[in-house]
């Protein structure tokens, strides 16, 4: 190997490490931004499960008595009937 062979080389190892020293602070940054993502969509897997679990619980506890109700198709044509009657007489 020359010296122009050696300075070549050189030349190309110090311009690499230039590149690799400018790109170091991008891939970091990028490393940390997933990390960061990740543990942003754990949290809130985690959240969505615990309150699943939560409502379960809360149906399976809830008694008949405190769920609120829907009058059914015959209560409400009965009252209907019910205010007819007494505007009509």
């Amino acid at each position: 190997m020359n010296a122009d062979q050696t300075e070549a080389l050189l030349g190309m190892l110090v311009t690499f490490g230039l590149l690799v020293l400018m790109a170091l602070p991008s891939v970091v940054g990028i490393v940390r931004e997933r990390r960061i993502d990740r543990q942003i969509r754990e949290a809130h897997e985690e959240r969505e499960r615990r309150e699943a679990v939560s409502r379960e619980e809360m149906r399976r506890t809830q008694k008949s008595s405190d769920r609120s109700t829907v009058p059914s198709t015959a209560t409400w044509y009965a009252e209907g009937r019910r205010s007819k009657k007494l505007v009509n007489s």
